[in-house]
């Protein structure tokens, strides 16, 4: 195992009247280095995600994590990639902003000797990495596209006349999910009246989906929102506008993420279903390590339990490519138990 760095207070100084600490790089042979370089902190999810890191990666469990919030800037990631490999980490975790430009970064870390492991968005551009831990968005799209042909169909709706709000522009969960829902929406004759970047964050969700109700106002019945902070930001600006939706509403209202306001929304029937994106992924993540640790290889990619969410049971079941799919209603044990 290669050495582990530590940050020690080595010696201090008067700078402009105040003290200034001087870091050195210290021996610490018991704990293993991991370096985490989150996407931000732009929605519940990724805060969930990177509290599920902060768990895990502990000293008492045997563990120095060096986290990096890289506040949705790509440039930023990278940089802090290359900090990692001159700290001489023993592991990086990335949670890609986009899926590429990742070549040169991860050929740094291959070169070092340093393991990356992958979670949550995909790179695509580069296989210079152990494992990649997450979801498969695709699938997620198409779930949420079988969902509303089942439910429009329960309903007796005739015309599907949808906008989607996407997620941050070339982030994989954004082209997975839109390319799910789209495949669907193409076989059934929907018509996608619009579909924007709001970078998964409420502010954009509610920016978004004012501009649609401008835009098309009296035109849609169905609004796609890529995570819940998004479906917020939507209902906010519905709410405003004066615009009914969820079960008893004129728009039907799919969201992507399932945390725990967005469960509680679906429970009262404001958001129709949500999609669950895991991002507990931390447990997965040390399971990697600790294969390798133990000179083991580990997988490839490795899928992380989901479930589909919706408020009653007008839709039990549907099948993806073949597969049948539960509908969970969601309930009080349900929305505690949640991230």
């Amino acid at each position: 195992m290669k050495k582990k760095l530590a940050v020690a207070l080595a010696a201090a100084m008067t700078l402009s009247g105040a003290l200034a600490a001087v870091p050195v790089m210290a021996e610490d042979s018991d704990l293993i280095v991991v370096g985490f370089a989150q996407v931000g902190h732009e929605s519940d999810w990724r805060t969930a995600s990177t509290q599920s890191c902060q768990d895990v990666f502990t000293e008492d469990n045997g563990y120095d994590l060096q986290f990096v919030d890289c506040d949705n800037d790509s440039a930023t990631q990278l940089e802090a990639i290359r900090t990692f490999i001159e700290q001489d980490v023993d592991y990086i975790i990335v949670d890609p902003i986009v899926s590429t430009g990742w070549d040169e970064a991860l050929t740094e870390c291959e070169d070092a000797g340093i393991p990356v492991i992958v979670i949550d968005r995909t790179i695509e551009d580069s296989d210079k990495y152990v494992s990649w831990v997450g979801s498969n968005f695709k699938t997620e799209g198409l779930a949420a596209g079988e969902w509303l042909k089942a439910y429009a169909e329960a309903n007796g709706i005739e015309e599907i006349n949808a906008l989607v709000i996407e997620g941050t522009t070339g982030a994989s969960a954004t082209i997975g999910r839109t390319e799910g829902f789209s495949e669907i929406a193409d076989a059934e004759g929907w018509t996608i009246l619009d579909s924007q970047d709001g970078d998964f964050t409420q502010s954009g969700g509610q920016e978004v989906m004012e501009s649609y109700i401008k835009s098309y106002e009296g035109q849609f019945n169905v609004v796609v929102c890529q995570n819940d902070n998004e479906a917020f930001g939507a209902i906010d600006a519905m709410t405003a506008a004066g615009i009914s939706y969820g079960v008893d509403g004129d728009v039907i209202l799919i969201s992507f993420d399932a945390c725990t306001a967005g469960l509680e929304l679906v429970q009262s029937g404001d958001i129709n279903a949500d999609f669950e994106c895991n991002p507990l992924a931390a447990p997965f993540v040390e399971e990697v390590i600790q294969q390798l640790e133990a000179g083991e290889t580990p997988e490839t990619e490795v899928y992380m339990e989901e479930h589909w969410y919706t408020y009653d049971d007008t839709v039990s079941t549907f099948e993806v490519d073949g597969v049948e799919q539960t509908c969970t209603v969601v309930t009080d044990e349900i929305v505690e138990a949640q991230y």
